[in-house]
């Protein structure tokens, strides 16, 4: 397929049209300065999704064989994009009791090195997204992923766990382009209704990496060491940049870019965060993720030094909640999106993250008698299934909130889940890896900070209306819609 699409010879920055072609879909406004008239309106509830409105696949009415072949190729490479967190992680998860032992450091330094990527992703995408929105998303994107290969090679070779950390360090701050960039362009392609499924879609792609990464871990492990993790990781990165080279389209044109520099950056952040409703949809899902990644730095240890799990045996596990989060997501996207409000249904998914953390909780105080590994892992299910409408449907809600500077709104979103999630991490370890009262109390307290500030500050049912329209010079001024 060409760069352009399946139906397209040219460049994709060519073909795409940058004057509004129906009164219905008016195309993304050259400057922050356009008048306030010109409101963002989102598709109805009851609308079908639609392609891109800018870029990406033709108009499925004209061309649509072209369309859904070019559609699901970028589907694909936008899943394998967001699949970068969970490879990263997940697939190294299994070996990091070997690594304490190999690298002679204790459990919650290793745990840093969790952190370290997850704090380097955070970061790098304050610095992308705002590239994405300047210079279009294919440059950035492609520069990540070479030095993200560069950085997995480098911790194969790693010493010792200080070097490590920085090694890691470097390729969370890499991996970060495909992480906000793959966003940017799901709100580039779909708005409204569309977007949520598509972002359910996208949990379904990149859910086969949390199922798949720490059973490839947990078998990596049976022929060589923690360092053989890493050099595959590298070869998938080498594939997946391969694959965004010849096959992702551009889908940011040029003229709905912004030429300024890090003060314009700046200011459209300033004026997202001065949303209520799209801050509060971002601290609301950064504390879902923490509560998250809360399982994902502790559960190795739980599993396997507390209950006495093999590595195998906690791959399996992990991949087991992994499916039980694809397919509440698909559930999701297919059933509850369009049929039932998006808040409704993120406030269902916090409430039973924050019943299953509670029954964890008094599992490992004891308060419920001496309990086994099979209760255990059926609240842990419970919780991660309820990620899947609670992840998608807070980013869904908050980029709804923005059709402009969608790079720095993704940004936004993805720094503040991984710098929260980041600092969940070595909490998860600092009683030691011989209880999992740390885990379940970061998880119940991140859930019950969720549920609050997505109550008080996207006021469900109130917002739901105003969710779905937001003018452009409320996000170029900073001023609430």
């Amino acid at each position: 397929m060409s760069e352009g699409g399946a139906s397209a010879p040219r460049a994709p920055k060519e073909s795409i049209p940058t004057a509004p072609t129906a009164p219905t879909a008016p195309t993304a406004p050259t400057a922050p300065t356009a008048p306030a008239v010109q409101a963002v309106q989102e598709p109805a509830r009851t609308a079908a999704p639609r392609p891109g409105r800018r870029s990406g696949p033709p108009d499925p009415a004209l061309r649509p064989g072209a369309a859904r072949r070019t559609g699901l190729l970028v589907t694909l490479i936008l899943g394998g994009l967001t699949a970068t967190p969970p490879l990263a992680m997940d697939m190294y998860l299994p070996s990091l009791p070997e690594v304490t032992r190999s690298l002679h450091a204790p459990a919650a330094t290793v745990q840093l090195t969790l952190t370290a990527c997850l704090a380097g992703m955070a970061l790098g995408q304050l610095v992308v997204g705002p590239m994405s929105d300047r210079w279009g998303r294919r440059r950035p994107l492609l520069a990540g992923l070479a030095v993200y290969v560069l950085a997995t090679a480098l911790c194969a070779l790693a010493p010792n766990v200080e070097v490590l950390v920085a090694f890691r360090l470097a390729q969370g701050l890499a991996g970060a382009a495909g992480i906000v960039i793959a966003r940017a362009v799901v709100r580039d392609l779909y708005d409204g209704v569309a977007m949520a499924r598509f972002f359910s879609t996208l949990m379904l792609i990149s859910g086969v990496a949390p199922i798949v990464a720490p059973l490839i871990g947990g078998q990596i492990l049976r022929v060589t060491d923690w360092r053989g993790v890493f050099v595959v990781l590298t070869v998938v990165g080498v594939l997946l940049g391969a694959v965004v080279w010849t096959r992702l389209p551009e889908t940011l044109p040029p003229a709905g870019r912004h030429e300024g520099g890090v003060g314009q950056a700046l200011r459209s952040m300033r004026g997202l965060l001065a949303d209520r409703a799209f801050t509060g949809y971002m601290i609301a899902g950064g504390f879902a993720f923490a509560a998250l990644f809360a399982y994902i730095s502790a559960s190795p240890f739980v599993i396997q030094e507390i209950y006495g799990a093999s590595p195998q045996t906690f791959s399996l596990l992990f991949g087991l909640n992994s499916v039980g989060l694809v397919a509440v997501g698909q559930i999701n996207g297919k059933v509850l999106v369009g049929r039932v409000r998006l808040d409704r249904v993120l406030a269902v998914g916090l409430t039973v993250v924050i019943l299953a953390a509670g029954a964890l909780l008094l599992m490992a105080t004891g308060a419920l008698g001496e309990v086994g590994l099979a209760p255990v892992a059926a609240a842990l299910f419970v919780l991660m299934s309820a990620m899947g409408v609670t992840l998608p449907n807070t980013q869904a809600l908050a980029l709804m909130r923005t059709r402009h500077n969608a790079g720095s709104a993704s940004a936004l979103l993805g720094t503040s889940s991984f710098l929260i999630g980041a600092v969940a991490s070595p909490l998860v370890g600092i009683a030691g890896e011989h209880t999992a009262v740390p885990m379940a109390v970061v998880q119940l307290a991140a859930a019950l900070v969720a549920l609050a500030c997505f109550v008080a500050m996207c006021r469900p049912g109130k917002e739901a209306t105003s969710t779905e329209t937001v003018t452009a010079e409320t996000l170029s001024t900073g001023e609430e819609s």
